[in-house]
């Protein structure tokens, strides 16, 4: 006989002042890891880029070249784009730090006698651990309570069959031992609680652990690239490519044509850093960090960075009805008694004598500590009707426990009486379980069906009870060998969340097909249902019974017409997620038990209930819902293709923009004309580029209709062809509009310093149109003022005014090689620039219906 569990409240704990020293002495509860990326190590990182070192040699160069200025000045820049690049590194950085802090494993501890969820890693000697089925162990520990508990320690022994456990005596020495075997009251650090429940006080952490020990890390990191990041990798090693080529290219034709060498290899290196296409992976990793914190500001968070980018081609979201659709507030609503009923919450109305053995037994049946909504519901039923009788038995024993299994959903406590010989034996579960436990004939199952399917169409979950008592001296191995007398019925209610109506009409706008999946009866989901919006589908509800008897060809066919699923088992979320996958569905999926978990690995994006879920659950999924709240998954979807959108728009301003940078970088030197760029000019640029596509674009508000949309199919790239058309226009227009300007100074007569001072500022003003027209794809320029965003103003506003200090200040026309412009030529730079955008002014009023 296993040692049981006390109440909780018989324990303290830990003060919180005694952690917060303990945690101050023997440091955070992890293990040493390696790659933590400081600001040091980021500075490194960008010192060996591409980009850094062709400034280092152009700088050199300048030197050989006696411009001394044009060297100091060209390696002051350097300073400014490595602060800027490695500020928005360090902060990705943070962000990436804290999500990974956010979604550690958490741990429910007792301190000064208050139960609290903390994150692993404040775990500290001494604290008392909470331990339930599906949670990961966070401590090497010793348990002191327990009930039924099992451990699988096979990340440290390999035995994968899981250990039992029992509980040490509270007076007995506490020593060190190895894990595996079975019947020993240690608990290790990353093992899982498989079975039972128990508490524990913890006897070393961090690498004291015998984890720690051995040095392992607790999982692997999937560094799988994603078709984005493969897509983007693939457009980085081209460009670089052909940049090579081009520079060697015109190195050769400089020094052949014009016999110098020097000034060839710097017209190269300008071309190169033109061409270098550094901020594609800059971008992607900026996007991706930063929206998965956004997301994490909504109450979801991203275990799985690249899950992100999956967010906006859901087409199919698998969700449980309690908890996520409900409130998981339950209360008890009816009592059934044969014939007679119950109807719970008036008040001052006793609880009648017929109903009194129905809601002792439905107690007995429960966790005296209960953590599930439907056990609560019930204890509270005890303490609002039972208290001033005789039917409430705190002290009684918890002898031994049958658990719920698949095979039956039902479960059965024995109780040990103090004042009686035999044992009492409480059952509780699916009416139809406990209807066989009470071996029910056709006419009373039917009868009992009948009153059930009331209970249902009313929206209550409905469970069963019985009773028994037991003389024997040792347990039997199945709940059919107790002689149970059916009691009554139970009908609880849980209210519908009131958020999820419209979350709901959001997803069928955003063609996102919803699919409810429950364990009560289809009346129950009908019922509920019926109350948010969803409809059943044209292949009605489809049971677990009825799953279990389908071949998968069958199911893949009913699957697509059917939108809500009764009493089904979390084994059968996996054949449910196979069979939309295999319609080509990209499938989201809501779980939260040890059960669920390969079905959340194998959805596309799995999420995990934060508040109710097990560890494994988390484990496996790419998301963690806090809440556990429909309407956060919509609003993540939501979010997610407004990031993509975002992202879309940043690579795509990136290649328009890098087209007149190239062409005026090597046109002008074929055509015989002086050159416009120096690295110098590259580097001003790219002071606009980089803050534009890397902070600018991703905090642009999503576009209006990102939810009246389809979702975006998974395999469709970032640059197809009409997003590349696009910019090759905006940017093929930009440097006609430069050229022409070039061209139009010089046969004006200006010299070689008036006509680049002309061709840089109507670049730039270019630039900074090319930011605004893509900040919507959508919007006019009048409306697109009127959206917030204030990180656009700050890169607009810095760019221009330094256009105008380097046309107006001496010094720094020195330094960039510019002649003194009239008011005049300014504004024809400034109308020249202005003008090279409004042709997509035009096109989105032409396509105003378009995607984004």
């Amino acid at each position: 006989m296993k040692k049981t569990a006390k109440p909780n409240d018989q324990y303290v704990g830990l003060s919180q002042v005694e952690a917060t020293l303990r945690l101050k002495r023997d440091g955070a509860n992890e293990l040493p890891t390696g790659g933590e990326r400081n600001l040091f190590g980021i500075a490194l990182e960008v010192v060996r880029e591409p980009m850094f070192l062709l400034l280092v040699v152009a700088g050199v160069i300048y030197l050989l070249l006696g411009d001394v200025s044009d060297a100091l000045m060209l390696l002051g820049f350097v300073c400014v784009v490595m602060s800027i690049t490695i500020y928005q590194e360090y902060k990705t950085e943070r962000v990436l730090e804290a999500l990974r802090d956010l979604t550690s494993p958490r741990a429910l501890v007792i301190r000064d006698g208050v139960e609290q969820r903390i994150a692993g890693s404040e775990v500290v000697c001494g604290d008392l651990l909470l331990l339930a089925e599906g949670d990961r162990v966070p401590a090497d520990a010793v348990l002191i309570s327990c009930n039924h508990l099992s451990a699988d320690e096979s990340l440290l022994t390999g035995e994968s069959v899981a250990v039992r456990k029992i509980a040490q005596d509270e007076n007995a020495a506490t020593a060190s031992v190895p894990p595996g075997g079975d019947d020993l009251p240690y608990v290790y650090s990353g093992s899982l609680v498989v079975q039972g429940r128990g508490i524990a006080r913890v006897l070393a952490t961090g690498p004291r652990s015998e984890i720690g020990k051995i040095g392992k890390a607790l999982q692997s990191v999937d560094n799988e690239a994603t078709p984005l990041q493969r897509e983007v990798g693939r457009l980085v090693r081209n460009l670089a490519i052909i940049g090579v080529c081009l520079s060697l290219i015109l190195l050769l034709v400089y020094g052949l044509t014009r016999g110098d060498w020097l000034h060839g290899l710097l017209a190269g290196i300008t071309l190169a850093m033109s061409i270098l296409p550094e901020e594609y992976p800059l971008v992607l990793t900026v996007f991706m960090a930063m929206g998965a914190w956004r997301i994490s500001r909504h109450r979801v968070l991203t275990r799985r960075i690249p899950t992100v980018e999956a967010l906006g081609s859901a087409t199919v979201l698998c969700v449980d009805k309690t908890g996520t659709l409900t409130l998981n507030r339950m209360s008890v609503q009816q009592l059934v008694v044969a014939d007679a009923i119950f109807v719970t919450g008036a008040p001052d109305v006793l609880l009648p004598e017929t109903f009194h053995e129905l809601a002792e037994f439905s107690i007995l049946a429960s966790d005296t500590a209960p953590f599930d909504a439907m056990e609560k519901a019930i204890q509270e039923l005890g303490v609002e009707y039972l208290s001033d009788t005789e039917h409430l038995h705190d002290d009684w024993a918890l002898a031994y426990q049958y658990a719920l299994s698949p095979e039956l959903l039902a479960l059965s406590h024995v109780w040990k009486a103090r004042d009686r010989d035999e044992f009492v034996v409480a059952s509780k579960g699916a009416p139809e379980a406990i209807a066989d436990l009470c071996h029910f004939d056709a006419t009373r199952s039917a009868r009992l069906a009948a009153q059930v399917d009331a209970l249902a169409a009313q929206g209550m979950r409905v469970l069963g009870v019985a009773k028994a008592t037991y003389l024997g001296s040792e347990w039997p191995d199945i709940q059919h060998d107790f002689d149970f007398e059916f009691l009554g019925l139970v009908g609880l209610a849980d209210p519908v969340r009131p958020t999820v109506a419209n979350a709901l009409q959001e997803c069928h706008a955003a063609g996102i097909r919803v699919v409810m999946i429950t364990g009560d009866y289809p009346a129950t989901a009908a019922a509920i249902a019926a109350q948010i919006g969803l409809k059943e589908g044209s292949g009605g509800i489809i049971t677990g019974t009825e799953l279990a008897q389908m071949d998968d060809a069958t199911l893949s066919e009913r699957v697509a017409q059917s939108n809500i699923y009764a009493r089904m088992v979390p084994e059968q979320k996996l054949r449910l997620v196979n069979a939309l996958k295999a319609n080509g569905e990209v499938v989201a999926m809501t779980g939260d038990g040890v059960n669920d978990a390969p079905a959340l690995k194998a959805a596309h994006i799995g999420i995990a209930m934060g508040g109710r879920g097990t560890d494994v659950a988390r484990e496996a999924a790419a998301l963690v819902l806090l809440d556990d709240d429909f309407a956060s998954i919509v609003h993540a979807v939501r979010l997610g293709r407004g990031i993509f959108d975002n992202l879309r728009k940043g690579m795509a301003y990136i290649f328009a923009v890098h087209i007149p940078i190239i062409g005026l970088s090597l046109i002008p030197l074929l055509l015989g004309w002086p050159p416009v760029f120096a690295p110098v000019h590259i580097v001003f640029l790219e002071m606009i580029i980089n803050p534009a596509c890397s902070i600018a674009f991703e905090a642009e508000p999503a576009e209006p209709n990102v939810m009246r949309r389809p979702p975006r199919p998974p395999n469709e790239p970032l640059f197809g062809r009409r997003i590349l058309l696009i910019s090759l226009l905006q940017g093929g227009v930009l440097l006609l509009v430069t050229l022409l300007v070039l061209g139009y100074a010089l046969q004006q007569g200006a010299t070689a310093d008036t006509a680049r001072a002309l061709t840089f500022a109507t670049l730039v003003v270019g630039n900074l149109g090319l930011i605004l027209v893509n900040r919507s794809w959508r919007h006019s320029i009048v409306n697109i003022l009127d959206i917030s965003n204030s990180a656009f103003w700050w890169v607009a506003g810095g760019a221009f005014g330094f256009l105008l200090l380097t046309l107006s200040l001496p010094a720094l026309r020195t330094i960039f090689h510019f002649a003194a412009i009239t008011p005049q030529q300014f504004m024809l730079c400034l109308l020249a620039g202005l003008a090279s955008v409004i042709w997509f002014e035009l096109y989105k009023l032409l396509r105003r219906d378009t995607p984004a």
